[in-house]
């Protein structure tokens, strides 16, 4: 395969695309790949967060010099491409009958929020518009399909497709802020018997009672993950009924 000019193309597009580049002299013999410079950042990034995909720490991780890493990924900018990249992966399946597309977008949703807690930090990645990579193109083309299936135009389908994307990304950031907080939790029985008098004087009578019968707690169950995103269905499924 010829090396791909990608002057003008985004950092890391060919790449992500397994496409040969032009490259500057690069000295000795690399004794990596870019394979190995993505997994060293993944495992940094896995194990202490977002914060810890330094081009430093991961050219050390795998043994290589500050600047050698440049040999590989030309910027954090293109590593960060390829790291979504790998850290996404491949589209879920879903199921192809289009009468069911609620079932294939839960299942692409929760999909969404199950890569997430595989790796936390992918929703610190920064969105740097629509997807243009091998797998995230797959996940785009995989929730068009079921929506556009269901009778949606494709603008339509794609701005529903945020809506779920969005609702995913967001759960997904809150489990994880609340799993790695310390702060102490509002269902402790000091901070319960803090607060209660205080709502009562207060007049918040709603939050009082939920309160009182420990129904106002700061974890992300599955009951609250579905819920949201029936409502979010329900949405879909009015506007598809009108194209009916």
């Amino acid at each position: 395969m010829p090396i791909t000019d990608d002057a003008e193309l985004p950092p890391g597009l060919a790449l992500a695309w397994s496409l040969p580049v032009k490259a500057g002299k690069l000295g000795r013999k690399p004794s990596q790949s870019v394979e190995q410079v993505v997994a060293a950042a993944v495992e940094l990034a896995d194990a202490d967060g977002f914060a810890a995909m330094s081009m430093p720490k991961i050219a050390q991780k795998i043994g290589l010099t500050a600047n050698a890493i440049y040999r590989y990924v030309r910027s954090r900018d293109e590593l960060l491409v390829l790291v979504a990249e790998a850290a996404w992966g491949p589209a879920p399946e879903l199921l192809p009958d289009a009468r069911d597309w609620r079932a294939a977008a839960t299942i692409w949703t929760r999909a969404m929020l199950d890569r997430c807690e595989v790796h936390p930090w992918l929703c610190d990645l920064p969105v740097r518009g629509a997807p243009v990579t091998p797998n995230l193109l797959g996940w785009a083309e995989a929730i068009l399909k079921v929506l556009t299936g269901a009778g949606l135009t494709p603008g339509e389908a794609i701005a529903c497709a945020f809506l779920l994307d969005g609702y995913a990304r967001q759960l997904a950031t809150t489990r994880r802020d609340v799993r790695e907080s310390t702060a102490t939790s509002v269902q402790s029985a000091a901070v319960t018997k803090f607060l209660e008098p205080r709502l009562q004087e207060l007049g918040y009578s709603v939050l009082a009672a939920m309160m009182a019968g420990n129904e106002y707690t700061d974890e992300v169950v599955d009951d609250d993950v579905a819920f949201g995103l029936e409502r979010i269905l329900d949405g879909i499924d009015v506007l598809i009924a009108t194209k009916r």
